[in-house]
């Protein structure tokens, strides 16, 4: 199932669940568009574009809460996945605090630039990530 925005539900489990004074990784695997679609129509480019779009806008939010993007890549291929399973690009992001990420995506700015997100993906993963031994 396609996936591009984390649901509230997910939002408060991933709350509850993680250390508040850890800081956490979050992986995203993302699979674009070939055309992006924003809701209005507004503006044509390819997906891949509109990602690139939201990252230079959205770099103000990341760094205003102290994260980071440690990596970023294209995706060669899957050697552990479902047949069906692929991605273009993985990014890493660090935030200093969960609380932190959650400020981010709330932010009235942030909110601003999250329509790129969501125009440029076609399917999409955020896995939040923590230190530590199994």
């Amino acid at each position: 199932m396609a996936t591009v925005n984390p649901s509230q539900e997910e939002l408060k489990k991933i709350l509850d669940e993680i250390p508040k004074d850890q800081p956490v990784v979050m992986l995203n695997l993302l699979r674009f568009r070939d055309r992006a679609d924003y809701a209005d129509g507004s503006e044509a480019c390819s997906g891949r574009d509109a990602y690139k779009r939201y990252m230079q806008e959205a770099a103000r939010s990341v760094s205003e809460v102290g994260a980071e993007v440690i990596w970023s890549g294209r995706t060669m291929g899957s050697l552990i996945a479902p047949p069906d399973e692929s991605w273009d690009q993985v990014l890493l992001v660090r935030y200093p605090s969960i609380h932190a990420f959650l400020a981010m995506i709330e932010s009235p700015e942030y909110k601003g630039v999250v329509r790129h997100r969501t125009a440029a993906l076609e399917d999409s993963r955020l896995v939040a990530n923590v230190e530590g031994n199994p």
